[in-house]
């Protein structure tokens, strides 16, 4: 991993301190438009967790998954696919070749072609507008940006304060994505998007025993409550032994090898739950929620707590450091934890950086392509398990703990002709949240195989602010998924004239 600019250049107009494609973002927005110089400081790979270890590899193995399963439930291709078996070599190869190897040639020659530099090193804040980094061999030099450094260095698996968890080296999600070979046995600790994907794929893979343990009640707890029921629903009927409301008092295991990232971590492990429920497996999977990487980047050389999420406002802007200089973007702003989110704070970000190095003083209200503040109100996020589930902006509680008064509306995704002709038994339901002040959109929720595609118009309905009568304009292919949108409208004016004549 060499440097990939002068070793001894010290100086850029901004330096954005971690290279994940929120980052990467970043560089360019400030660059692309403004002829600032920009670099990006990174210690491992170019592109960052979700190009290597989350969200590119966990579709690799999870289409293959749903394209088999979609199979079993499709006259004139089940019979050809229910006694077969996934080629499990041929998906994990495919795994690999979609990230790259894991090699960052690719997103360096990028970035170089782009105009953004790269300098290998782990970077920490040195006070105002100053990174020093420390190269991969020890030396280390400082660098100066004479407009912005920008924050981008994401979060990591966090592991919980169970004893012996830490010492029986368990998988997080940077293992289960990068898997080498499909473990026997496998506990799943955590009720999230990462336990379910991850149950789905390793399931599908052939796991034989997979047990998830999870705290809450349900899984997907963040989600309209028929989602998590639906997809544990599914995961219970695919062989998933599910243990809800259950903490893990101790783990045990003997044997224990550091063995490489996605290589089975030694011998057998015991889980003991809260309960005394012992579980057995050759591994043990972690996900149970993420911690900010920013304990260790400088954050008192600035001023602010040297741990935990930054704080930004709706320009990504650090509050508490005076001189408008110091950004945050990502996980390690705590916003909204998804690749897509990240890359859109970091598109403001840029822009504004751009605008006031070229002497502008951008308002940033909310309306504003400089203010994140609207993409925060339609945060839109798949969870590609088998069924889909897919959202955009406020679930109900949400919404009703916010105060706003609303109504809701459901429907069977299976009573649509676009689900019918999909598979047969299709299992799946759609949600949508009303502010009844505003009649528009403030929350919408798919769950069944293939609504995926379904989430960019709700994003767009709830950005945009689009009153429901002018929804009903906005006419659905037919036989598709999103004649749900005409069947949702339509339920919700027969509730509204029951009310009425009620």
């Amino acid at each position: 991993m060499k440097p990939s600019v002068d070793p001894d250049r010290s100086e850029w107009d901004v330096i954005v301190l971690g290279g994940a494609a929120a980052g990467e973002n970043a560089a360019q927005y400030a660059s692309q438009f403004s002829g600032l110089e920009t670099v990006v400081v990174e210690a491992e790979l170019l592109g960052g967790e979700c190009s290597y270890w989350a969200c590119m590899p966990s579709k690799g193995l999870l289409n293959p998954v749903e394209v088999f399963n979609a199979t079993h439930h499709i006259p004139g291709l089940s019979s050809i696919t229910d006694a077969a078996r996934i080629d499990v070599d041929a998906v994990l190869a495919r795994r690999d070749a979609i990230v790259n190897h894991l090699s960052d040639d690719s997103q360096v020659a990028w970035a170089l072609a782009t105009g953004i530099d790269v300098v290998r090193g782990y970077g920490r804040l040195a006070g105002e507008r100053s990174v020093i980094v420390t190269a991969p061999g020890g030396a280390t030099r400082t660098i100066t940006a004479r407009h912005a450094v920008v924050i981008d260095t994401g979060s990591s698996a966090a592991l919980p304060s169970v004893p012996g968890l830490r010492e029986a080296l368990p998988w997080t999600s940077k293992d289960v994505t990068n898997l080498h070979r499909v473990p026997r046995r496998v506990v799943i600790f955590g009720g999230g998007v990462v336990a379910c994907e991850a149950s789905t794929w390793l399931r599908g893979l052939g796991v034989e025993e997979l047990s998830v343990v999870h705290r809450g009640e349900a899984l997907l707890e963040r989600q309209e409550p028929f989602a998590g029921r639906l997809v544990g629903d599914a995961l219970a009927a695919a062989g998933v032994l599910l243990y809800p409301g259950r903490n893990i008092s101790e783990v045990r295991r003997d044997a224990v090898e550091d063995t490489g990232i996605g290589q089975v971590h030694g011998g057998e492990v015991s889980v003991v739950l809260d309960d005394g429920t012992t579980l057995s497996a050759d591994e043990l999977v972690v996900a149970a929620g993420r911690v900010p990487n920013t304990t260790d980047i400088g954050l008192a050389t600035v001023g602010l707590p040297n741990s935990g999420y930054i704080d930004v406002d709706d320009q990504q802007m650090v509050r508490g450091v005076g001189g408008r200089w110091l950004y945050a973007i990502g996980d390690a702003c705590g916003r909204a934890l998804l690749t897509h989110m990240g890359k859109y704070q970091a598109r403001v970000a840029g822009e504004v950086i751009a605008a006031r190095a070229l002497g502008a003083q951008p308002e940033g209200h909310d309306k504003s392509r400089l203010s994140s503040a609207e993409g925060h109100r339609a945060v839109p996020q798949v969870t590609f398990t088998d069924p889909q589930v897919g959202s955009s902006g406020l679930t109900e509680r949400q919404a009703r703990d916010m105060g706003l008064d609303v109504e809701t509306v459901e429907y069977d995704m299976a009573a649509l002709a676009g689900t019918y002709v999909l598979r047969d038994n299709y299992t799946g339901r759609a949600k949508l949240v009303v502010d009844r002040a505003t009649d528009t959109l403030v929350g919408a929720t798919f769950v069944g195989p293939g609504i995926a595609d379904l989430v960019h118009s709700a994003t767009m309905a709830i950005a945009g602010c689009v009153p429901l009568t002018v929804l009903w304009h906005a006419v659905p292919s037919y036989p598709t998924p999103s004649e749900v949108w005409l069947r949702l409208l339509e339920a919700l004016g027969q509730q509204r004239v029951r009310r009425l004549d009620g």
